[in-house]
């Protein structure tokens, strides 16, 4: 199970502004069903499932801003890709988490 942080940004679209477009790549992952987890943050969008998946997922995500009307698009990724053991965003939270309370 892979772990992936990804940030998608649009360059050239004439404003500031980047809600639609996070919006329109956001919806991306809500048509990709069950194949994977994801969780929308202030900064970025984290996904978890099986590392194809994900890939194909973010190859869909990056274009959507060209689709939109940007000139450019920038993409950033970084991937945890745990094959010892099965990791996933809520055990990763909770090993924190129980670490904190030591």
């Amino acid at each position: 199970m892979a772990i992936a942080q990804v940030t998608i940004v649009p360059l050239g679209t004439g404003t500031p502004s980047v809600g639609e477009y996070v919006a329109a790549v956001h919806q991306v992952l809500m048509d990709a069903g069950e194949r994977v987890k994801f969780q929308l943050t202030p900064m970025s969008t984290i996904i978890e499932g099986e590392l194809d998946d994900v890939l194909a997922i973010v190859r869909k995500m990056h274009e959507v801003p060209f689709q939109n009307g940007a000139q450019r698009v920038s993409t950033s990724i970084t991937i945890d890709d745990r094959r010892d053991k099965k990791g996933t965003m809520e055990q990763k939270l909770r090993s924190v988490e129980q670490k904190l309370k030591q």
